[in-house]
């Protein structure tokens, strides 16, 4: 019987459609910007100005704190200025604008790529070499990677969960890179291991992969103390303390984080960067990103530089349907839509989404008929329809004691809702001025 979390859920119509699209190199854009902030925590600092000619892998941005990563040009050329664009969201960020020539790399990066499966480096050293190479979640949380390894002071891991579940509709990155790279997902795994100092991981992926399952599986028994685990299809099985529950049986605490229970969750893509920071000490600059929907001329997978323009992923996927209702950075459960399609990838881009205007388009919403299926189908055991009311009329101290701290965004009351009611944009709101409320308490 296939493991799963019991509480709550969803199964939305998967549109795996580029599945079966191999990962293509994307050309190297004409310029970059890098924002300076991609990952929760502080910004970098830049360390670069004006004027200045970089490489491929070179620090253009150090980290302001332990929470916090550097970031590395992902191309050779000058640094034409340091300023503010938009990013996603439609907020002005800090960040660093490059004009690409050429494409010449740090001497210390091996471009080999011929699998390096054997490292000598110890606990300490493996951290440093994931911090230096400002590696984060690549399955869209951007936590800062070295963080995660090192647990807070009376906690210990007991064991290493890759996340290969991929459960939000339309995206296939994750799949592709662990169908072209399984290998390399099992040696950074082992680092990974090494770095927590725990005996055993286990690799999860959704059923709806079997060919990915099949893989792992083989390459697996190589590889003691790694175990590949196939999960029932069921939305959000990727998140992380839903994974942790269907894999080890463990309910991480309300407020908690998954070290409670011993557990720490990468992402497959996480892994695979960390196999090429510490064998090829290649820093975090490119990554896999889907470009998908139903409209879309060419699905794809592509690797491609961090501070690309979306609009040469989406020109190299056939270009713009001409009825494009919205573009949306992630899956259409948890993403978002972009203000702008002149935003640059950066590490936390798993996807394009572009939905046509039929499907994008919002439907009028009624009053709440008090059915109870948002109850139903939350993975975190909350009142979704409750914290909305909260939320809309300002009462944060009650949406507090109501846990929607807890939240995590799955966006699965929303899409149940027959009032086609907004309960996640709301929740959404609420949930941030009660983390402003709780961080200045602290304070």
């Amino acid at each position: 019987m296939l493991k799963t979390f019991k509480l709550g859920g969803v199964h939305p119509p998967e549109n795996k459609i580029s599945a079966n699209a191999k990962i293509e190199v994307l050309p190297l854009p004409k310029s970059v910007f890098i924002p300076v902030a991609q990952h929760i925590g502080a910004p970098a600092i830049p360390v670069v100005n004006k004027g200045d000619v970089v490489k491929v892998g070179q620090i253009i941005a150090k980290s302001s704190s332990f929470v916090s990563t550097n970031i590395h040009s992902p191309v050779s050329g000058k640094v034409k200025k340091v300023d503010v664009a938009t990013d996603s969201s439609g907020y002005t960020r800090q960040g660093i604008f490059i004009d690409v020539e050429g494409d010449e790399w740090l001497e210390e990066i091996d471009r080999d790529e011929t699998l390096k499966t054997d490292f000598d480096f110890d606990a300490k050293t493996i951290i440093q070499k994931i911090q230096d190479a400002g590696i984060v979640g690549l399955g869209g949380a951007t936590f800062p990677t070295h963080v995660k390894l090192v647990p807070p002071v009376g906690m210990k891991a007991e064991v290493l969960l890759i996340n290969g579940v991929e459960c939000e509709p339309y995206l296939t990155s994750d799949h592709r890179l662990m169908l072209e790279k399984p290998e390399e997902i099992m040696v950074g795994t082992k680092i990974l291991m090494k770095a927590l100092n725990v005996e055993k991981a286990f690799i999860g992926i959704e059923n709806n992969k079997p060919d990915a399952i099949q893989l792992l599986t083989s390459k697996a028994s190589k590889y003691p103390g790694i175990g590949i685990v196939p999960l029932k299809v069921k939305y959000p099985q990727g998140g992380e303390k839903q994974l942790i529950k269907a894999v080890t049986g463990k309910e991480v605490p309300s407020g908690g984080l998954p070290i409670a229970v011993g557990a720490v969750v990468s992402n497959v893509g996480t892994a695979f960067a960390v196999y090429e920071a510490v064998q090829k000490n290649k820093p975090l600059f490119e990554r896999v990103v889907t470009v998908t929907g139903k409209g879309v001329k060419k699905p794809s997978n592509f690797k491609v530089r961090l501070g690309t323009p979306t609009t040469e992923l989406i020109d190299a996927a056939g270009g713009l349907p001409e009825d494009t209702g919205k573009i949306i950075s992630g899956g259409p459960m948890m993403g978002k839509a972009l203000a702008t399609p002149d935003v640059p990838v950066t590490k936390g881009t798993s996807g394009i989404l572009i939905l046509a205007e039929s499907e994008a388009k919002r439907r009028e919403y009624i009053e709440c008929i008090r059915c109870g299926r948002c109850v139903s189908v939350c993975p975190m055991g909350l009142e979704p329809y409750l914290l909305m009311t909260v939320s809309e009329k300002h009462l944060f101290d009650r949406a507090e004691n109501e846990r929607v701290l807890d939240c995590i965004e799955c966006g699965s009351c929303s899409y149940t809702c027959p009032s086609n009611r907004p309960l996640l944009d709301y929740i959404r709101y609420g949930k941030a001025k009660v983390g402003q409320i709780v961080r200045s308490r602290k304070k």
